[in-house]
């Protein structure tokens, strides 16, 4: 609910700085906006406690009133953290009262931001909050593919170092077995399972955040744990069976294998289930058997065959693609 600022004796002492658009120097604005009058006056209260760097109630309450109105308005939620360091507020009542804004404007960035920046905190967080896990799996109930919210949690993992805590993995199989199309899900458990950790750059896969280094070795573990490869390697094959033309799970597949130093070749006689008898029932186990021909060697003519089939019957939208990689494989590219 706004405030009448101008009639409210709490903020009395205040002079309003009204919103400047340029005509006040004479220029004519090429464009005006058309801000509803609440809005309009709550803002030039804003203007005002903030050029005076007022850290009080009445200003945590007017940021408040002024996200109710525009939650991307950014410099207010800079402002909010600021008061709420400086009066030294519980944070967890904060991130309750935030809960509610996150699930009402589902796509704004700035509440992630602010979320991030309390987060950061080590004074108030040491520790991930035991609610903040619940939180997130509710906002991917409304939205699974919310980006915010999987950077925001691949945040936190590398924030608090939760890459092996069970919990992880166990959302990221809830959303799986939901939607086992969910690609974000996907890239999160590759995170976990396989890319950079501790004070490693993170680039997304290991070895990556180096300029300098080979780009054969990126995504390369130095140390492998083979017994979690194979595990992982089942886990997309089981749900590349459930859903065949489903990219994430080939792709995951291929990252896992590049982080062992293992090579394609390893899934010929898997990808070969979805090419059998003239029946292609995947148009990436063509694409992954054109790579495993490659691979090999001595097996261009077979690559060049999957590779027509591809640009001609099971993937034309990519036809040049796939015409640059015959090209390149008769040595005319």
């Amino acid at each position: 609910m706004t405030i009448d600022y101008a009639n409210d004796p709490e903020w009395a002492s205040i002079t309003p700085i009204p919103l400047d658009d340029g005509s006040e120097s004479g220029a004519m604005p090429l464009a005006t906006i058309a801000y509803p009058p609440a809005y309009l006056e709550a803002t030039s209260y804003l203007r005002a406690v903030m050029a005076a760097n007022e850290m009080s109630e009445r200003a945590l309450k007017l940021t408040e009133d002024v996200i109710s109105m525009n939650p991307a308005h950014y410099t207010v939620w800079i402002y909010r953290a600021k008061i709420l360091f400086a009066l030294e507020k519980n944070l967890l009542d904060e991130l309750t009262w935030l809960n509610g804004i996150s699930l009402k404007y589902l796509k704004n960035y700035q509440i992630w931001s602010h979320r991030q920046v309390l987060m950061s905190s080590k004074a108030h967080f040491p520790t991930l909050p035991p609610t903040e896990l619940d939180f997130l799996m509710d906002m991917f109930a409304q939205d699974s593919k919310n980006y915010h919210v999987w950077t925001y949690r691949h945040w936190l993992v590398r924030h608090f170092k939760l890459w092996d805590q069970p919990r992880e993995l166990e959302d990221i199989d809830a959303l799986l077995k939901t939607d086992v199309r969910n690609n974000s899900a996907w890239n999160h458990r590759y995170m976990l399972c396989f890319g950079p950790r501790g004070d490693e750059p993170d680039a997304g896969m290991a070895n990556a955040g180096d300029l300098t280094t080979d780009p054969t070795a990126k995504g390369r573990l130095a140390v492998v744990d083979e017994d979690l490869v194979d595990a992982e390697l089942k886990y997309a094959q089981e749900a590349i069976v459930r859903a065949p033309e489903n990219r994430s799970p080939w792709w995951y597949a291929r990252g896992v294998l590049r982080a062992a130093g293992r090579g394609v070749s390893e899934w010929e006689g898997f990808a070969g289930r979805f090419v059998d008898d003239g029946v292609v029932k995947s148009s990436h186990a063509l694409e992954w058997l054109a790579d495993v021909y490659g691979e090999t060697g001595g097996r261009s003519e077979k690559a060049v065959k999957v590779l027509t089939l591809l640009k001609e019957k099971y993937d034309p939208i990519r036809k040049n693609y796939w015409e640059y990689r015959i090209r390149a494989l008769e040595g005319t590219a």
